[in-house]
């Protein structure tokens, strides 16, 4: 028999809707989503089923489509499909494909949701997605928050399917004889998320075979943690933030008080998303020269002699960052692919046409940004500055082209390397150099 009856309980423990909610599915056509939609008619539930067919594995993707349709049809529920055309999207954002993906799927739910009156999202993530979340935001750099992985309801989004693991819906969804679609990406180790999925759980669960149980426990006492903190550094705010027409002040004299200082910190810039590399180097140069800047994906930290000022990216300015994690082998930037390898050894051959960089020197996540106003850099072989837009220049490169040079920009806001063209003198491979960055631009 399905798991009926944890699957109520789990939904009125944790309060994620009532009888009388109308509730749209995300289903994909996987083993997880399947099984929620059964459980979902099973239960007698008010609810329909949405689809997004991103246009991403060919022949899949119209097979997923059609037996989503068919399993709609089946349960005798209504169904709503949408196409994306997601590389594009995501070149016109500058953006990798799986976050193009995400926005687009999500921003077409929350559309739906409203047009057809759901009260909520159900999306089918069980505890195995919890885990590979806080592997993923510990791999990645995380604060207290990152610890306690998914949340069971979050604004108009629930995950009714939290009480199962990964192996208990293989073993439903065997037993049952519940039909569903395979994505051959799932087997595939390309992604930070798939890499920890295939390669990283499997060798924790040697080590611990209840794996799922004791994050499960881990997570209650890191979500009571974090209330914990959080109600300290909502206090601290009002003690060394002031919010002024030109930014956001954080007193650098406050800060260097503050005990345990990179934690306390981190929480107090988290919600500007700096990562907590990020907030280190802003740690280690409080007293740097005024003006030197730090960035996330949508703010930007300047120093002056007394401030931290956080100020907002403009819209312009997001849309064409793109974050480089540590973990990541390939981001999207317009039309073109930015690729990253190591070495262990600065003994290579060189090719002129890839960036060559002292990985230790490296402050992750990196951006990938067009030309800003200002920009500088050292020239490899130089010893002085150069204003990118007089490079530019000397290069003869045409002004429609100038905005689709990649610039790959350190976690401290340097300069590190003009995509395709020179890379900055600071950055430069040395004897005394352990592991070597190789990044390559190529277009698709």
């Amino acid at each position: 028999m399905l798991p009926l009856q944890p699957f109520i309980n789990y939904i009125h423990t944790h309060s994620l809707f009532t009888a009388d909610d109308r509730i749209l599915l995300a289903v994909s056509g996987g083993k997880d989503s399947v099984l929620m939609a059964h459980l979902f008619k099973l239960a007698e539930f008010d609810f329909g089923i949405a689809h997004c067919n991103f246009n991403l594995r060919a022949d899949e993707s119209q097979r997923d489509e059609a037996f989503v349709r068919l399993l709609a049809a089946s349960l005798d529920v209504p169904v709503y499909v949408t196409h994306f055309d997601t590389r594009a999207f995501a070149a016109a954002e500058g953006i990798s494909t799986q976050m193009a993906a995400r926005d687009l799927r999500y921003a077409w739910f929350e559309e739906i949701r409203q047009q057809n009156n759901y009260h909520y999202i159900a999306l089918a993530q069980h505890q195995n997605d919890a885990i590979e979340t806080i592997l993923l935001n510990l791999t990645r750099g995380t604060g207290i928050a990152g610890l306690h992985g998914i949340f069971p309801k979050r604004d108009f989004l629930i995950r009714p399917l939290l009480f199962m693991t990964s192996s208990g819906i293989e073993e439903t969804v065997t037993e049952h004889h519940i039909d569903y679609v395979e994505d051959s990406s799932n087997l595939q180790d390309k992604y930070a998320r798939n890499k920890i999925r295939l390669n990283v759980i499997p060798e924790l669960k040697l080590i611990n075979p209840n794996l799922e149980q004791t994050f499960q426990h881990n997570i209650q006492r890191f979500a009571e943690a974090e209330q914990v903190i959080q109600q300290l550094v909502k206090a601290l705010r009002k003690q060394v933030m002031v919010v002024k027409p030109d930014g956001t002040y954080f007193r650098i004299s406050e800060l260097e008080q503050l005990e345990p200082k990179m934690l306390l910190t981190y929480e107090l810039l988290q919600p500007y998303h700096f990562t907590a590399a990020v907030v280190a180097e802003i740690l280690q140069n409080l007293h740097n020269q005024s003006g030197t800047s730090f960035y996330s994906a949508t703010h930007r930290i300047t120093l002056n002699r007394e401030d931290l000022i956080v100020s907002p990216l403009d819209q312009n300015e997001r849309h064409l960052n793109v974050m480089l994690h540590s973990t990541d082998s390939i981001v999207d930037f317009f039309h073109q692919e930015l690729h990253i390898s190591y070495l262990h050894s600065n003994t290579y051959d060189r090719d002129p046409e890839l960036a060559y960089v002292d990985a230790d020197l490296l402050i992750f996540p990196l951006i990938v940004r067009s030309r800003q106003e200002g920009d500088k850099f050292m020239p490899l072989g130089m010893q002085g500055f150069k204003k990118l837009s007089d490079f530019l220049i000397d290069q003869k490169v045409p002004v429609p082209k100038k905005d689709r040079i990649p610039i790959l920009v350190n976690g401290n806001g340097e300069l590190v390397w003009i995509a395709g063209m020179r890379q900055d003198n600071r950055y430069k491979v040395t004897a005394t150099t352990k592991k070597v960055a190789i990044f390559e631009l190529k277009f698709k």
